[in-house]
């Protein structure tokens, strides 16, 4: 693992924290918001690992959808827990307030603690 790597995944390990206090206190749109991010940065992560990095949220899930899930090195449910998470992203940031639901926001997070998980198990140990 690079140290760009590491530091991608230390980003995605506090967007979960900030999103479970954030849940916790009641800002299911925010949470939502940054259990997006903890699996937008793992997947950054992933794709990296193959030289690969993109300017925008798009090119990024489409490439993860197609050399990772649909490539068969994840399952596929990954790949639709993070196009679903940046849905649920849109919907908190943009949209009305109050948007996201708490069973919304705690679904959120627990794909996205799996989707972690799974990264920094693909990536193996840190060279740090």
């Amino acid at each position: 693992m690079t140290e760009d790597q590491h530091e991608l995944l230390l980003k995605a390990r506090e967007s979960l924290a900030a999103a479970r206090l954030l849940l916790q206190n009641r800002y299911a749109d925010f949470a939502a918001s940054r259990a997006y991010y903890a699996m937008f940065y793992a997947a950054e992560t992933l794709l990296e690992g193959e030289g690969k990095s993109f300017s925008s949220h798009a090119a990024t899930i489409a490439a993860f959808g197609r050399d990772f899930a649909h490539g068969g090195k994840v399952p596929v449910e990954f790949h639709r827990w993070l196009i679903e998470a940046q849905e649920l992203r849109h919907s908190g940031d943009y949209g009305q307030l109050h948007v996201v639901t708490a069973e919304q926001a705690r679904a959120v997070i627990a794909n996205a603690e799996r989707f972690v998980e799974l990264a920094e198990h693909l990536m193996g140990p840190s060279t740090k």
